[in-house]
């Protein structure tokens, strides 16, 4: 419901703004309606003003006259002025239609004169200024008008609105709309509608055309799955070292010591390393399996999101593999498995295209749907939280490298670690910030396929958050105890995590893998989103 239908900041704020822009590219269209109480004569100077501040910025405009309480004759002469008017600016007009016009009026119309036609959903509310937009009489309405209009001749014929599911789309496309516009149906569905009506639109005139082959394992895809079992590989040869010897030669030959006489020092500080090197370990066989099932079950089939999800994490993550230099240690292991990587991924890059799901879309906002936006939604948190996690772990590694409830369990002050060991300090703040590197990078995989990756019936998108988030918890939760390191603020935000992991997962499922292999189901009569209507 507006509360008025004719609210808005004014035609100098809107000129304003569209000349500043807007950050993309598509075209503008502007709605154009006289001011309430107008006669035709005081509507049509007001347009004439209208189209001379915004001509510059629209690519076209809605003519809206017709909700008036004009006389018939006089409604029809002032829509013919202002189309000649916007003819004169040189923008294309459409005409506005509510979708409660008179039968009769129709023809009166000619709607094949107009450069198309917009079929409204605002209804105004009987005895008030107010107006309800949507609603599934206003689909109802929109639908008979639009095979009117097609009857009729018009050239373009655009739906602008009461779509509130992919359903609504394909019914109002197959009608005869051109095209259709959302608005309502956004606060009802939130905004991945848009992307799912492409999808479903795709697949509508896809879906019995060959079907591409996909590329070879060489070709690109299967460089990305051997980058992901090398990193499982990696990840698994790091926890067994981390919880054996913890150091490295290497390591003691830049600290200058063994790891006795550390201990001897204070009993704590290989355990802390050990804590550190565990968590970079459970987060690195994390990240190989995302990167293994999107290269597998997305880039193979040309999945754009599955494409932009990698690359974007693999960017981050081996960009993340030189924080440690900041405190003058150089890991050759970790440049070693930098360098054995990134040709990998270089090689994925080749000849990569982008194709629609072959899949069958959901088109309804049923009840499983409704409940798989919860677990959508704990996925796109938990992303964005580890991401905040990881970029945390990874400044303070580079800058003041322990925290306090750090310092607590370790029984020291850094001033006392620098003394003993000048080079200790700069070996620990190494783990620390290759993990925070490691753990925002997970993180990015993860909300980019929470965001962009739940479709109906992607169990295999399911199964990568289940195995995908074992490693990293149980590496995160199991060596804490294990080492006595159990202080309640600094586990709280992994409990966190795990509760968001597993109530998504739990909500995720029957939408992701009880639908797996289904056909869409369009026998549904009733959606959550319609019983809000």
């Amino acid at each position: 419901m507006y509360p008025d239908g004719y609210a808005n900041a004014g035609a100098d704020a809107v000129a304003e703004r569209l000349r500043k822009g807007t950050g993309h590219r598509l075209p503008h269209f502007v709605r154009l309606r006289p001011m309430p109480g107008s006669t035709p004569r005081e509507a049509l100077l007001q347009q004439q003003e209208l189209l001379e501040k915004l001509a510059p910025y629209a690519a076209g405009f809605y003519i809206d006259g017709l909700a008036e309480g004009w006389p018939p004759d006089e409604a029809l002469s002032y829509l013919l002025e202002v189309r000649q008017l916007a003819a004169a600016a040189g923008k294309p007009a459409l005409l506005y239609i509510p979708p409660q016009l008179p039968e009769g009026m129709l023809r009166e119309l000619q709607p094949a004169s107009w450069s198309g036609v917009v079929v409204g959903e605002a209804q105004r509310e009987e005895g008030s200024r107010r107006i309800c937009v949507g609603g599934r009489s206003v689909l109802s309405a929109q639908l008979s008008l639009i095979r009117r209009l097609r009857a009729a001749g018009a050239a373009t014929i655009v739906a602008a609105g009461a779509v509130s599911q992919p359903q609504d789309a394909l019914e109002l496309l197959a009608a005869g709309a051109n095209s259709v516009q959302l608005h309502s149906g956004l606060v009802y569905a939130g905004p991945g509608l848009p992307k799912r009506i492409n999808e479903a639109i795709l697949y509508d005139r896809i879906r019995d055309t060959e079907e591409p082959q996909p590329p070879s394992f060489w070709a690109n895809w299967g460089w990305m799955s051997l980058l992901g079992i090398g990193m499982m590989i990696g990840g698994v040869l790091a926890w067994l070292i981390a919880s054996t010897s913890v150091l490295l030669p290497y390591d003691e030959t830049f600290l200058g010591v063994s790891r006795s006489v550390i201990n001897r020092f204070n009993g704590h500080i290989i355990h802390f390393m050990s804590h550190d090197r565990i968590t970079l370990a459970g987060t690195m066989i994390s990240l190989g399996i995302f990167y293994y099932q999107l290269a597998t079950h997305g880039l193979r089939f040309g999945s754009h999101w599955a494409r932009t999800a990698l690359l974007t994490s693999c960017t981050v993550g081996f960009s993340s593999f030189f924080l440690y230099l900041g405190y003058g240690y150089f890991d050759p292991l970790h440049a070693i498995a930098a360098a054995v990587l990134l040709p990998m991924l270089l090689l994925t890059l080749r000849g990569l295209k982008d194709y629609p799901s072959r899949k069958p879309p959901g088109l309804r906002n049923d009840a499983l749907w409704y409940r798989a936006q919860w677990g959508q939604c704990c996925f796109v948190v938990l992303g964005f939280g580890l991401a905040i996690g990881g970029l945390t772990i990874a400044f303070v590694g580079i800058t003041q490298v322990f925290v306090p409830t750090d310092l607590a369990y370790l029984g020291v002050t850094p001033e006392l670690l620098t003394n003993w060991n000048e080079h200790l300090i700069p070996l620990i703040a190494h783990d620390r910030a290759g993990f925070g590197g490691a753990l925002f990078s997970l993180a990015v995989a993860i909300a980019a396929s929470a965001l962009w990756g739940v479709n109906q019936g992607e169990s295999w998108l399911w199964w990568t958050f289940l195995w995908g988030g074992i490693p990293g918890f149980a590496a995160g939760l199991l060596v804490h105890f294990h080492i006595g390191y159990t202080n309640f603020i600094h586990l709280l935000p992994v409990y966190i995590a795990v509760l968001l992991y597993a109530i998504g997962l739990y909500l995720l499922y029957p939408f992701l893998v009880r639908r797996a292999g289904k056909e869409a189901d369009v026998s549904v009569t009733a959606s959550l989103a319609e019983e809000s209507f």
